[in-house]
């Protein structure tokens, strides 16, 4: 069974930086495309950032383009979101997302595409 760790979350500044992480544990990781979705409260919850198996492939929601870098390190079993310019309208929980997938990369971006979610990292943006 997969599991999912995020961490990294917490509470910055418009206009800072912040990482998150997310650990991943009882599959083949290189397996996995991962991705990162985000909801903020009394919203739903939606794409931010995936990663194919290879990490080769990113794709990015309009919104967070150029300011959010994912990447994996596949020897630490785990994928990060690099988060810059941070601005209140990111404020939301941050929850990773995997699905197996290899070889094919299929970059998804809604949350029915995912098999295995983290319990989300809260990242609160103050102005």
């Amino acid at each position: 069974q997969v599991q999912l760790v995020e961490s990294g979350g917490g509470l910055v500044q418009a206009g800072d930086s912040l990482k998150l992480s997310c650990a991943f544990s009882g599959r083949t990781f290189g397996a996995y495309e991962m991705a990162w979705f985000r909801q903020a409260r009394g919203k739903e919850r939606l794409f931010a950032a995936a990663i194919s198996w290879s990490g080769d492939s990113t794709y990015y929601e309009a919104s967070v383009k150029g300011r959010f870098t994912i990447s994996r390190d596949n020897a630490k079993n785990t994928v990060y979101l690099q988060m810059n310019s941070l601005n209140p309208e990111d404020t939301a929980v941050y929850y990773c997302a995997a699905k197996f997938t290899y070889p094919r990369k299929i970059l998804g971006t809604t949350s029915r595409g995912y098999d295995y979610w983290g319990q989300g990292t809260q990242v609160t943006v103050s102005s």
